[in-house]
């Protein structure tokens, strides 16, 4: 297993655990794959090869690739990362998740609009840019007693986000990028600070945790301790609509339970860690992702094996 040939990339800047799980997963179909970065990739037009350029597969494409990570960088930089992906896409290629659907989770607005649009139950939100809109829903918010989360509009694992009450003003720092994306602040039903996140594959819920930590942002790369919860009707029924919303293939749901007891969707992770879930998890992960990953290659390279 371990010489297979390379016919799938997976595009990451840190395989680890990760990494390790995913190749050992698809050599269990019989398909070798290796790490690349994205931005490694490069076009290349001028007729003497394939127009996009990826490092050990100059000759042929690979059959599928695997997104892992999109690096952060100028805008310039992140556009042309997302063309590469598109570009392979248009080429044939199996890519996972699809380039349209990581641009419609990885921008919290488009996010927020398309899970407001199919009627789902997500904190009222606005996405601007004007400083006077800004002071304006601050105030009208902070004096009813409520409070924010001023987050960046491209971001994960809770990095940037800003709490904002009366005793904690409204700050402008280097991780502001000129548009505004304040998100009501969901106070919790539950002692503490925990939320839930589900993984859904394939259109199905397939595992769920609770987060718990001592501070209210509650990701696991932040220090949250997770435990199993079990998935209930509409803990399922709800993390399988937003993905269905936004139209991934995979992704990583955040849900929180209001002081009504009601499921509030947060966020919705396109590239999902899921190390704190396998954990807690009593089937492997990463096995059940590269199968639906490798149903979807077998429908363009019907001789691959799905075993």
């Amino acid at each position: 297993m371990a010489d297979l040939v390379p016919q799938i990339a997976i595009f990451t800047d840190d395989p680890g655990w990760h990494g390790r799980e995913l190749i050992n997963a698809l050599a269990q179909h019989g398909l070798g794959a290796s790490y690349l970065s994205l931005t490694e990739c490069e076009f290349r037009f001028d007729d003497a090869g394939l127009p996009v350029h990826l490092p050990g597969f100059e000759e042929c494409y690979p059959i599928g690739v695997f997104v892992r990570s999109v690096p952060g960088g100028t805008l310039e930089q992140v556009i042309h990362r997302l063309d590469i992906l598109h570009a392979l896409a248009q080429s044939g290629v199996t890519v996972y998740n699809e380039p349209r659907a990581i641009e419609r989770t990885v921008d919290k607005a488009m996010t927020t609009f398309l899970l407001k649009q199919a009627g789902l139950p997500t904190p009222a939100t606005w996405v601007f840019e004007s400083v006077e809109t800004a002071v304006h829903i601050y105030e009208k918010e902070t004096t009813a007693g409520r409070s924010l989360l001023m987050k960046p509009l491209f971001g994960s694992q809770g990095l940037g986000i800003q709490r904002l009450s009366k005793e904690t003003p409204m700050l402008i720092d280097e991780t502001f990028t000129g548009v505004y994306y304040l998100q009501s602040f969901v106070e919790r039903i539950q002692t503490g600070w925990s939320d839930i996140r589900v993984f859904v594959i394939a259109g199905k819920a397939i595992a769920a945790m609770r987060r718990s930590g001592q501070h209210w942002i509650t990701n696991r790369a932040q220090g949250a301790s997770c435990e199993c919860l079990p998935l209930d009707r509409p803990l399922c029924d709800l993390a399988e609509a937003a993905v269905d919303a936004v139209a991934i293939d995979y992704a990583g749901v955040d849900l929180l339970i209001d002081t009504q007891g009601q499921l509030q969707i947060i966020e919705i992770n396109s590239i999902p860690a899921w190390w704190g879930l396998q954990s807690v998890t009593d089937f492997n992960i990463a096995a059940q992702l590269i199968d639906h990953f490798v149903s979807k290659i077998a429908r363009r390279q019907p001789l691959i094996s799905q075993s």
